[in-house]
């Protein structure tokens, strides 16, 4: 028996907009980010998806995002679980800043190697393996078993907590996942076998 794991990075938010960094700061969606997730509901509205559960963090850009979804494949009172385990990477002092300003006050080299580099978190916050350390075995414990009793799964989230889940998933190394780029409201579908193993994975872009 094979189950479905859907991954929705939010729409834009206000804070993607103003170029600021965000992490765990709870703003909202702009009108291109309420956009972009109902576009993507309506992507996988096309593709015929229903799901068993769903799972968001406990921020607003990305509950907005799962319910836009949900709205858009007619699932609308679906039971959605929300956890702070999938929010955003923690950007500690950063968050709040515009990234010029961060690099104006750092250095353009510190500033990237806090956003890029897998283990290295900036002051007060997370690196990508901090996240991951979260994000794992919350996935391990609270989704995976949906998705191996052949339950179809949503999961709307966070750039940096969808990376760690695919790292893991894909098999990447550290170097390789903090070069992924993933957009904002394009659903990644994955199938995986009853072993845990991913079958396939489809990106559903443009």
């Amino acid at each position: 028996m094979s189950g479905t794991l859907v991954l929705v990075r939010h729409g834009q938010s206000e804070w993607n907009l103003k170029n600021l960094f965000t992490g765990w700061r709870d703003v909202d969606l702009t009108e291109l980010g309420h956009a972009e997730a109902r576009e993507a509901g309506a992507k996988l509205k096309a593709r015929g998806m229903k799901f068993d559960i769903a799972f968001t963090s406990s921020l607003i850009r990305a509950q907005k995002t799962c319910q836009h979804i949900l709205d858009a494949v007619g699932q609308s009172d679906l039971e959605t679980v929300r956890d702070q385990a999938l929010n955003e990477r923690d950007y500690g002092d950063l968050s709040g800043l515009n990234k010029d300003d961060a690099r104006q006050k750092w250095g353009e080299e510190q500033v990237q190697v806090w956003r890029r580099s897998y283990d290295v978190p900036p002051p007060g916050g997370e690196s990508l393996k901090d996240t991951g350390a979260r994000v794992w075995p919350y996935y391990l414990h609270d989704l995976q078993p949906h998705v191996l009793r052949g339950g179809t799964v949503l999961v709307a989230a966070h750039g940096n907590s969808l990376r760690a889940l695919i790292m893991a998933l894909d098999g990447k190394s550290g170097e390789e996942i903090v070069r992924l780029e993933l957009g904002t409201g394009v659903p990644v579908i994955y199938k995986l076998n009853a072993d845990s193993t991913v079958a396939s994975k489809e990106v559903l872009e443009g």
